[in-house]
């Protein structure tokens, strides 16, 4: 909801609120719905803009950031020094306590409002507001806390660090202890404190800054979202997507196409529904508390499982912190017939989805493990008199690193042939930028070797593309061979006396060093690598087939409802609609054959 919330409230914070604010008295309602469709162009821009990268983004908008954090403290001091510097005694805790004494229950309903920092919003409930202005500004500015916001995998810890405590905190509060102290003697510039509050000079130019600020503003939240996207991939609790690695230096930097246009249609939508920041802001109340109160949670988690912190200590935290957000979200959650309802059905849409795609993940995964296919099973297959090896090689693509997939055992069961080298290859991408060609590519042979199956694992970097598929055939094929010139050099000379065999483990054998010399044994594996080199170059040349197992998961008999919803109805809906398994690999279509299996879960 964060992601669909801020980006579109953002627009409205400041391109909009000084329309809007005055709107339907100066500007009129269609004059209000133009800005809202102007509001709605610079979003489609915005996300249209993501494409080229967090970098490139930040590198452009960081002067428009630093610009807009000078104007706003500069004029939060001057209004400071000139209009009211007693405003100062907000500072003093004390004086929430008196606020609460006078104001009672429209206190704690008006920090609903001061989640956001609109103090338009507090002061309307009473009457003499401008008597009690300097007490909101005593709650915690989670407009500050979203400026914390900022994950890990595209900026360091350190740059967080100064941004935040130098820069983002002391600017935010002094631009709002300024308007506070320019209302005090101007009550009537209550709906546009923010514009009003600013010299005439310096009008327009803040003006403009102020609506590039808001637009640049949503930049994090994107950012974050891709992340969390991307990081909710890699546990098998989301759909499959295209994720796009858009730096060299930093793994979380991401594009995600897909969801990158779902969250610009939200915005829009919710845009051109909502209209004006008041409904909006009603909505982002809950949103932002609720994202609050739950890292809060997993907060204590951390502290009592991995830091082992002193239970004095936890409890303390409990009694300060969350006891602060839960008194927040129970005032928030006093809008949830004013707009308050749409956060919380995006976050129940989204795990809905999370939940039905990783239950259905986790079966089938069960399912693989439960049924992958021996060695013992392989050599009985091509043991069969009615089993035929075809000339050229095959690459089976597969998900499972350990083991043999069962819709392997499926295909050759329907057609009793296999190609003369056969590669089952599962592609992997690691934490790293680039992986040296020379540690991409690791095999294992399933014995016995005349067999010529073998297993292997393709790791490759997450900036890395896999589309140049001629280049990547060579070179898995040049890998093989090298793996089997180090299998053929590093293993004694013996002969193949076959005791028993394990799955990839080579067959106890009789040695027959004894009596020669190191010239026969020299001999005797070149001989050895040369008809290896021959099986492969020959396969190469009849030609190279990539199949790949297309699995249709259904319900097991017997089922109850829910299961059958879950996976019948809801995973196979989403495989459906989403990325294919050949196209995150990228593989050839004139040369992919298609396998498919029912898995019954």
């Amino acid at each position: 909801m964060e992601s669909v919330r801020w980006p579109m409230d953002s627009r409205s914070q400041f391109s909009l609120g000084r329309l809007t604010a005055r709107g339907t008295a100066k500007l009129g309602m269609a004059q209000c719905d133009i800005v809202v469709w102007i509001a709605a162009g610079i979003l489609i821009l915005l996300f249209g803009f993501q494409r080229f990268g967090t970098d490139k983004v930040a590198y452009t908008f960081s002067p428009v950031l630093l610009l807009w954090v000078a104007l706003i403290s500069g004029i939060g001091i001057y209004n400071f020094v000139i209009y009211d510097p007693t405003i100062i005694r907000a500072v003093n805790p004390w004086e929430i306590v008196e606020y609460f004494k006078r104001n009672g229950k429209e206190a704690w309903i008006s920090l609903g409002s001061t989640v956001m920092c609109i103090t338009v919003e507090i002061c309307q409930k009473f009457k003499n507001w401008h008597k009690e202005l300097a007490n909101p500004l005593l709650c915690m500015n989670t407009t500050v806390a979203e400026a914390l916001f900022a994950d890990l995998g595209h900026f360091s810890v350190r740059s967080i660090q100064l941004s935040t405590c130098c820069i983002v905190y002391p600017a935010v509060m002094i631009a709002y202890t300024g308007q506070a102290a320019y209302l005090y003697m101007h009550p009537n510039s209550l709906q546009s404190a923010l514009y009003d509050s600013v010299p005439k000079l310096m009008y327009w130019p803040m003006f403009a800054v102020a609506i590039l600020a808001s637009i640049i503003a949503s930049q994090a939240m994107i950012s974050g979202t891709f992340s969390i996207i991307q990081q909710s991939l890699s546990l098998g609790c989301f759909p499959r997507v295209k994720v796009v690695h858009t730096s060299d230096k930093f793994e979380g930097q991401v594009y995600i196409p897909e969801f990158n246009y779902l969250l610009m249609i939200c915005c829009v939508l919710v845009t051109l529904g909502f209209k004006t920041t008041k409904k909006i802001g009603n909505a982002y109340g809950i949103a932002v508390v609720f994202v609050l109160f739950i890292t809060s949670m997993f907060m204590l988690l951390v502290m009592i499982l991995i830091w082992k912190t002193n239970i004095i200590l936890i409890r303390l935290y409990t009694c300060t912190f969350t006891l602060i957000e839960l008194v927040y979200l129970s005032a928030v959650l006093y809008k949830f017939p004013h707009g308050g309802f749409l956060p919380l059905a995006f976050a129940a849409f989204l795990m809905a989805i999370m939940f039905i795609w990783n239950y259905a993940y986790r079966k089938k995964y069960h399912y693989e493990m439960e049924n992958k296919v021996s060695t013992e099973t392989v050599k009985e297959i091509v043991s069969q008199k009615s089993f035929s090896r075809l000339p050229g090689l095959a690459i089976f693509y597969s998900e499972l690193v350990h083991g043999i997939p069962p819709i392997f055992d499926h295909y050759v069961g329907n057609v009793p042939a296999l190609h003369s080298v056969v590669v089952f290859v599962s592609i992997k991408s690691l934490p790293v930028s680039k992986v040296p060609v020379e540690e991409r590519f690791l095999f294992r042979r399933v014995y016995p070797r005349d067999l010529y199956v073998f297993r292997c694992v393709a790791r490759y970097g997450y900036i890395e593309v896999r589309d140049e598929q001629e280049s990547i055939e060579s070179m898995l094929i040049e890998k093989l061979k090298d793996f089997i010139r180090d299998d053929i050099w590093m293993r004694p000379a013996k002969k193949q006396v076959e005791h028993h065999d394990h799955d990839d483990k080579e067959p106890e054998v009789d040695s027959i060093q004894s009596g020669h010399d190191d010239k026969e044994i020299t001999r005797i594996k070149e001989e050895e690598m040369e008809r290896e080199m021959e099986v492969i170059d020959k396969a190469c040349h009849f030609g190279i087939v990539h199949m790949m197992g297309e699995s249709e998961v259904v319900s097991e008999k017997g089922s109850n409802l829910g299961k059958r919803f879950v996976i019948d109805f809801g995973y196979n809906f989403l495989k459906r609609i989403l990325r294919q398994t050949d196209k995150l690999f990228d593989i050839p279509r004139k040369r992919l054959l298609k396998v498919g299996m029912m898995y019954e879960l």
